[in-house]
């Protein structure tokens, strides 16, 4: 019974648990080279269950930059205010430095004319050395300080803590990149539900408020984004599954194939207009003066031009404007739609080969595509929606989804849907492959390469996540390298194929131990791999299996005695017996007979061992990972970045308040001529003579001051000016008080007396105590009134108003409650029917007699 309860119980508790509102939150990180976008999924009440976070400036998007000045780390909006006068200490881009080899970056740094000081890692990557001169940061550590902004502002938006989160990547990033990003995550003290690629988020967005049972449709997404551009060809579809007990229709997609240029997009259009400028600016000044060798001029280039290809979008031509470009020299100039398209023409062309090689591989026509979904900024460029139409021979293309928000909303949907803690109702299948396929090449000693030793792992588009295995026949150690399928086909700067090599050991010593034995087949390896989530392939585990088959002795099976044979036996030895004890021997005999030992024999049996091997990871090329000791030690460095942050920003709104504070009270001191009513011509100097020693240190010595200092200079001036301003605040609050308090005594005796008519119910002594708390109200008020008039102004106030109305709230309860005391029931009695012809029985005598006491008790009661 008490495991009935138990489980019952239970049963309740999770029907409770699943029917409480979620308090967690998990988000989606859009992170671009340029912008970061932060989505939440939060079903607190009151709330939108997803919704984009702000930031500090109210917008819906954040640079993606990080910089170093002055012994302080500026993150997101902070640091893009430096990009013109510090362009070598602010860092952009930095997602996409991720896992490449040094020579790589430095050639893409160089091109967008990003002045920063790299250096080559021990891992052949690249490190950022800041303006100190001395601390040197990885791509992964700089990447993780966007990501833990990001986290902020999740955690900023939603209000209650944040930890969760998917993290979207362009579907040309390859294994270094991917193992990368999460190890960023990681940093950030984030936990990556996964890595989801970019054109899954957006159809996740596009799909999930849509019906496809009746059709089916093939949709393209075309993103260009800051550094790339990809077309992405998406099935959408409809099936049928159980969901409690009745067949619905659910939707879903598959990703057929995805074509990519990973060095084109809107940055690519910029430096046109970059160079045509830089050439006119170079002309104006003649005297071969070169814009491009000045790192602040070419900055300030850059962010103008960036303005002016926003307004060519919508107007026929755009003025330029830089002051003090170089040396003091303005520049000044304009140019036409028509232009800026000639310069790039060779970028429309570039720009469609996406959506044909789509359409080459997948045996669609355009006739096919259901829509062509335009999403990023640089897809807003006419001319390259223009080039796009005329190539689909469409009037117009599909931009029903928001071009800056579709992928990091639709991301949130995975990262709700990854999630334990949060449940959405409408549901979306999505089915992604990976963006590139996978060999497996085995070496060793005595290793015969045959199919087994070299094979495709993973077909491009396989379905993710997977797991699978591989068996070998060897019996020496062996090391395994993992590399992508087609040369031509490559993550952007990796020149190897090959991204990773695991050593195994331990399979010569298990086939040594077992090779005296009879083996029944040749030894063998099984490794084990899995495809994750996030598009990551490894090595999970090895084994050695041998099989051996021994002759080995066993009992040999029982012969079972005929039944009948036991029964004649005993029937001799016991006649007398009766049919119960006849049984009972009969039983015992057979069992007997049954159990008899029979000797052994030898039997050939077959045996599988599984002997698990050791797996040892080599470094491979620039994508080396970050080693424990290392992930380490960045925890430690941006734990104590986020520290110092979070100290600067303290003694940043400290010093604010402390500022802030001061002008305020000499506006006051200054117009406000009740302050001379309510103070002393003496504590007024005192007051003014305070506020200028503060204001002096504040603006000489202290400025490099602690948190701690601005807090209590501020203190010390509240020590002094908030009973001045108190009493000036109780000029007008306390008479209003007290006025107030007058006025409910007066209307307080109405209340009373319709009591007394309307509610005769109630108990004097309630209403006698009401009266008696008044008059000690008005006692009290009589009393502090005539103190206060013999008080100056500016001294310390008799009472409050505050004082007042505590005690004017309670008189209020006191009478609320006993306006409350209910009207008490009216008492029904029973009639009784009597025949008064009739003699009552004896059990009638009895009854009559029982009620008869049980009404008087109850009178006794009432009394």
């Amino acid at each position: 019974m008490s495991k009935i309860m138990f489980r019952l119980g239970l049963m309740v508790f999770l029907l409770l648990l699943n029917s409480a509102p979620s308090r967690s939150a998990v988000s989606s990180i859009d992170l671009g080279s340029e912008w970061i976008k932060v989505a939440v999924v939060n079903l607190k009440p009151g709330q939108a269950p997803i919704s984009i976070a702000i930031n500090e400036m109210s917008k819906r998007k954040s640079p993606a930059l990080v910089a170093f000045h002055a012994d302080d780390r500026l993150i997101g909006e902070e640091a893009a205010g430096l990009v013109a006068r510090y362009p070598d200490k602010v860092y952009s881009n930095v997602r996409d430095l991720i896992g490449k080899p040094f020579s790589h970056v430095k050639k893409i740094l160089d091109s967008l004319y990003l002045p920063f000081n790299v250096v080559e890692d021990s891992r052949g990557g690249v490190g950022i050395k800041i303006d100190d001169g001395v601390t040197v940061y990885s791509a992964e550590e700089l990447t993780a300080m966007i990501l833990g902004y990001a986290l902020k502002l999740a955690e900023f938006h939603s209000k209650v803590p944040v930890k969760d989160a998917v993290i979207t990547v362009p579907p040309y990033f390859g294994q270094a990149e991917r193992k990368g990003l999460l190890q960023a995550a990681q940093l950030a003290g984030l936990n990556a539900l996964s890595l989801v690629n970019e054109h899954s988020g957006a159809a996740l967005q596009y799909g999930i408020d849509k019906d496809f049972s009746n059709a089916s449709r093939h949709v393209i997404f075309y993103d260009m984004g800051s550094s790339r551009t990809y077309a992405a060809l998406v099935y959408f579809s409809a099936y049928n599954t159980k969901e409690y007990g009745k067949t619905i229709s659910a939707n879903q997609f598959q990703v057929k194939d995805v074509r990519w240029d990973p060095e084109l997009g809107g940055q690519n259009l910029e430096l046109r207009l970059v160079e045509h400028f830089a050439d006119e600016f170079n002309k104006q000044v003649g005297n071969g003066v070169d814009v491009r060798k000045s790192p602040k001029a070419m900055a300030k280039l850059k962010k103008q031009v960036k303005r002016t290809k926003e307004i060519l979008s919508a107007n026929s031509a755009a003025p330029i404007s830089v002051e003090s470009l170089l040396d003091d020299r303005d520049f000044r100039s304009t140019i036409t739609r028509q232009k800026f398209e000639e310069m790039c023409e060779d970028l429309w062309e570039r720009s469609i080969i996406p959506v044909k090689e789509l359409l080459k591989h997948s045996g669609l026509k355009v006739d096919d595509i259901y829509a062509f979904e335009l999403i990023g900024g640089g897809t807003r460029v006419p001319k390259l929606q223009a080039k796009l139409q005329e190539f689909l021979g469409k009037s117009d293309v599909d931009r029903h989804l928001d071009a800056d928000e579709a992928t990091v909303l639709g991301a949130s949907l995975h990262a709700a849907n990854l999630s334990d803690g949060i449940k959405l109702n409408r549901k979306l299948g999505m089915i992604d492959g990976s963006m590139y396929g996978f060999m497996m090449d085995l070496e060793g000693p005595q290793l015969v390469k045959d199919d087994t030793t070299s094979q495709l792992l993973i077909p491009r588009l396989k379905k993710l996540p997977i797991k699978m295995f591989r068996s070998i026949t060897h019996n020496k150690d062996f090391d395994v390298s993992l590399s992508y399928e087609n040369e031509d086909l490559l993550p952007p700067g990796v020149t190897s194929r090959t991204f990773a090599k695991y050593s195994v050991s331990g399979l010569a010593d298990a086939s040594e131990k077992y090779m005296s034995r009879n083996l029944s087949s040749p030894v063998k390896a099984s490794l084990h791999f899995s495809l994750s989530r996030s598009g990551i392939l490894s090595l999970d585990r090895a084994d050695a299996v041998i099989e051996i088959s021994e002759w080995v002795e066993v009992p040999k099976k029982n012969v079972s005695v005929p039944l009948n044979l036991t029964l004649e036996a005993n029937s001799t030895k016991e006649t007398e017996a009766s049919d119960d004890s006849t049984t009972n021997s009969v039983n015992t005999t057979a069992n007997d007979q049954n159990t008899l030992d029979l000797g052994t024999e030898k039997k050939l049996k077959k045996r599988t061992f599984r002997i698990p091997l050791k797996i040892s990871e080599k470094s491979v090329g620039s994508g080396v990972p970050l080693s424990d000791e290392a992930l380490a030690e960045g925890i430690k460095r941006l734990t104590a970045l986020d520290a110092k942050d979070a100290e600067r920003r303290r003694t940043a709104e400290l010093k604010n308040d402390l500022e802030a504070y001061i002008y305020a009270t000499r506006e006051k001191l200054d117009y406000l001529d009740e302050l001379q009513t309510v103070s002393s011509s003496e504590q007024r100097q005192s007051f003014i003579e305070k506020l200028d020693e503060v204001q002096d240190w504040l603006y000489m010595d202290g400025e490099d001051a602690s948190g701690d200092q601005f807090e209590e200079k501020l203190d010390q001036l509240k020590d002094i000016g908030d009973p001045i301003f108190f009493r000036y605040k109780e000029l007008t609050a306390r008479p209003e008080a007290s006025k107030s308090a007058r006025q409910y005594l007066t209307e307080l005796k109405e209340i009373v007396s319709g009591w007394e008519s309307k509610k005769p119910w109630i108990p004097k002594e309630k209403i006698d105590q009401v009266l008696s708390e008044a008059e000690k109200l008005k006692k009290w008020l009589d009393d502090k009134e005539a103190e206060q008039k013999k008080l100056s102004a500016s001294a310390t106030p008799a009472y409050t108003s505050q004082e007042v109305m505590s005690k004017l709230l309670d008189l209020q309860d006191k009478v609320a409650s006993t306006n409350r005391i209910p009207k008490p029931k009216p008492k029904v009695e029973k009639p009784t029917v009597k025949n008064e012809t009739e003699t009552p029985t004896e059990d009638e005598s009895k009854k009559e007699e029982t009620e008869t006491d049980g009404e008087s008790s109850t009178t006794h009661d009432e009394l």
